[in-house]
């Protein structure tokens, strides 16, 4: 049945299918996945079987794509942490899982860029079995205990393709003790995180939390991905119920993410008993100097005057503070006020990005909005938006102007009305 079936995703993924540019083939490997999960959920050894030959054709159909973005290696890395699980749990006897295994080795060994590389990680999970991974254990650990006992003699650097998978295997096996020392004979050089991982996770399978922790700490050196380390330590604290270690020790080490306000959900929905405020706040204790930066995820969690003190204490981006200013300008007029005025002094002090004369006339729009809204006299508003045009120099004079140009506000903000203050 997977041999008479077309898969759609195949004649596009031919040998260097795609050019230098990742739009494309990155838009092709999320309609392949897509296609894939849609055959797991009524035919499961036939999606891990289009799964298994996606990942044989997926490096030699990339190979001339520019990867210095970063972008084509995350589509891949996605890619294979979708699919994995697909191939892992399949029903299958066990010559078919050997030879899907045999084959995704082979794609391992004929990539030379190398997008495949974190398949390694997953090959003891591929492997599905106890059994199989010992096989693969003892096929490829042969291999790096010889290639790294000659560099500990000689001195030189050696890399073998299979060494993730191996030392994966040798995990999924139970071998821990030779996991353990065949780790040991790769740090001739230096200690690797990469490789000592498997060491760490090791001792913690094994019972041995605090020693798996003190490995990874040992792990700390130059270049070491310290975020990755702490994590793990995290995660070992985690499993072993000792929550508040965990969070003093590794918490805000351990969690980053692309914004402020995701980092600080991630910490919340680890820790769900520790106060929302109190993270925040060892967060913001974290970064001195970024207090502003922490705007929104005070204002997400609802701490509205800690959103405003830490907006006034170091930049803060104006259009932020703009937008939650007219999101809250109905509900909570005193908050969109003082965000909108904050907006306005960044704006004078030369806060944010390509700032125009939209944003200005955006920031005291809502400013006027929520101060009607809030029951606050215009006259003691507008006086307060003169008070910030005056103080400020360059940046008071271009909030200035483009008020005084605006035939709204030209009479309160005109040139002449601004120098009389």
């Amino acid at each position: 049945m997977a041999t008479a079936h077309k898969w759609p995703f195949a004649p596009r993924f031919r040998r260097s299918a795609f050019g230098w540019k990742s739009a494309t083939p990155i838009q092709r490997i999320k309609e392949a996945l897509v296609e894939i999960k849609a055959i797991a959920k009524k035919e499961p050894v036939l999606a891990a079987e289009g799964a298994v030959l996606f990942l044989e054709k997926l490096a030699p159909a990339i190979e001339q794509v520019d990867s210095s973005s970063g972008g084509i290696g995350s589509a891949v890395n996605r890619a294979i942490e979708t699919l994995v699980p697909i191939i892992a749990k399949a029903e299958v006897a066990r010559p078919v899982r050997e030879k899907w295994l045999d084959r995704l080795y082979e794609a391992l060994q004929e990539d030379d860029m190398p997008y495949l590389e974190y398949l390694g990680e997953f090959w003891g999970e591929l492997c599905a079995t106890p059994e199989l991974a010992e096989y693969w254990a003892d096929y490829l650990s042969p291999t790096m205990t010889t290639m790294w006992d000659h560099c500990a003699r000689t001195g030189e650097y050696g890399y073998f393709k299979g060494t993730t998978a191996c030392l994966s295997a040798l995990y999924a096996a139970g071998r821990h003790e030779e996991l353990l020392a065949l780790i040991a004979k790769s740090e001739y050089r230096h200690k690797s995180w990469h490789n000592r991982v498997w060491g760490a996770k090791a001792l913690a399978a094994a019972g041995k939390g605090t020693e798996a922790i003190r490995y990874a700490e040992d792990s700390k050196g130059l270049n070491a991905p310290l975020t990755a380390i702490a994590a793990f330590c995290e995660g070992v604290l985690l499993d072993s119920g000792f929550a508040e270690e965990a969070y003093t020790r590794y918490a805000v080490e351990a969690t980053y993410a692309t914004t402020n306000l995701a980092t600080f959900k991630a910490i919340v929905k680890k820790y769900p008993g520790k106060p929302k405020e109190t993270i925040l706040r060892d967060l913001v204790a974290s970064q001195p100097g970024q207090e502003g930066k922490w705007f929104a995820a005070a204002k997400d969690a609802g701490f509205y005057e800690l959103a405003i003190e830490l907006a006034n204490r170091s930049p803060s981006d104006p259009r932020t503070l703009i937008r939650a200013a007219r999101d809250f300008a109905v509900e909570r007029p005193e908050f969109a006020l003082a965000a909108g005025m904050t907006a306005l002094r960044g704006i004078a002090s030369g806060w944010g990005y390509d700032i125009t004369g939209i944003d200005v006339l955006d920031a005291y729009a809502v400013v006027m909005a929520a101060a009607g809204a809030a029951g606050v006299d215009e006259t003691v508003v507008k006086a307060d938006v003169r008070a910030i045009i005056a103080a400020s120099r360059g940046g008071g004079e271009f909030v200035g102007r483009v008020l005084g140009q605006n035939s709204i506000c030209k009479t309160e903000f005109s040139s002449r009305g601004i120098h009389a203050i």
